[in-house]
């Protein structure tokens, strides 16, 4: 019998769509993995949309529910996935909590997805409070093993801009050398050589073989852009990275190729209904747009290469 391989994923929730821990918990659930799910906000839907409502979890509340979870001697995990958060004191409970997850289990490994903020027309901005960034560069990154910025979450972490190709894998060394040994920068505004319709992701996987030596494995990845604004592609990348990853831990070749595959059939699937439901030449609208997971769930099972990756 296979052993369970159980996640701890901290994010948020929503009632209505797919982000946060709606988007993570369905693919690695397909994906074989046990998800035990906290919510760091529970909104009525995500902010995409014009009106949203519902609470904001504090430290105080992550705490009690970790702490009913020691008490029942159930709090053993393989992997913790943390994405968006708004709250600097929740951040730094979450990194107390994967000290000690790993202090039992030495082998954990810890996703993080740094949601801070993201470039609009060439232009970074923060769409969570400023204060969460010394947390993520002092306290969190150093706990990670995974972790998967945007190009401009990079730029915050490692304090460096991004205009090459060079400069990138410069910024993904400085990571490195903060803590984690796998580094994806999940979408760039790097031109691509097959166009403008094309998005480059990097990736950069340290290992150490057995006489202790250090390899560095780097790739490429271009994406064809989809002519919509997605909500909750991040949560989803970072949770089927964490399982391809798991099956391929020593390959992120391979791994980048089945997530980045993945999402491209979720992503198309998604536009096509989409389009088909707004109706000729009308944009759809942030409902419509939903990530079309369930309708995925081969893709995701078992996606069809469609992406690539070069070595560098």
């Amino acid at each position: 019998m296979e052993e369970e391989c159980r996640v701890l994923s901290i994010q948020s929730h929503v009632v209505r769509g797919y982000v946060g821990n709606r988007a993570a918990t369905f693919p690695l659930q397909v994906l074989g993995f046990e998800v035990d799910a906290v919510n760091s906000v529970q909104f009525s839907n995500h902010t995409g949309y014009s009106h949203w409502k519902g609470q904001v979890l504090n430290s105080d509340e992550l705490h009690e529910l970790y702490d009913g979870l020691k008490l029942n001697n159930v709090s053993k995990y393989d992997y913790v996935l943390t994405g968006y958060t708004r709250d600097k004191s929740f951040l730094a409970m979450v990194v107390d909590i994967v000290r000690e997850l790993k202090q039992q289990s030495p082998r954990l490994v810890y996703v993080c997805d740094p949601v801070m903020g993201d470039k609009w027309n060439g232009e970074g901005s923060m769409y969570v409070p400023e204060d969460l960034l010394p947390v993520y560069r002092e306290k969190v990154v150093p706990v990670a093993d995974i972790i998967t910025p945007n190009q401009f979450e990079a730029e915050l972490l490692s304090g460096r801009k991004i205009h090459s190709q060079e400069e990138a894998l410069a910024v993904m060394d400085v990571l490195h050398a903060m803590g984690p040994d796998t580094v994806v920068i999940t979408s760039s505004d790097l031109p691509s050589p097959r166009g403008s319709n094309y998005l480059i992701a990097l990736g950069s996987q340290r290992t150490r073989a057995p006489d202790g030596s250090v390899v560095t494995q780097r790739i490429r990845m271009e994406m064809c852009k989809v002519d919509a604004v997605f909500v909750g592609t991040g949560d989803l990348f970072a949770a089927m990275l964490l399982a391809w990853t798991h099956k391929h831990p020593n390959n992120l070749k391979v791994a980048c190729e089945k997530t980045v595959s993945a999402m491209h059939h979720v992503l198309q699937r998604t536009i096509k209904c989409a389009k088909a439901r707004a109706g000729e030449g009308l944009k759809p609208s942030p409902a419509q747009l939903e990530l079309r997971m369930v309708q995925s769930k081969k893709d995701i099972e078992n996606p069809e290469i469609v992406v690539q990756a070069t070595v560098l």
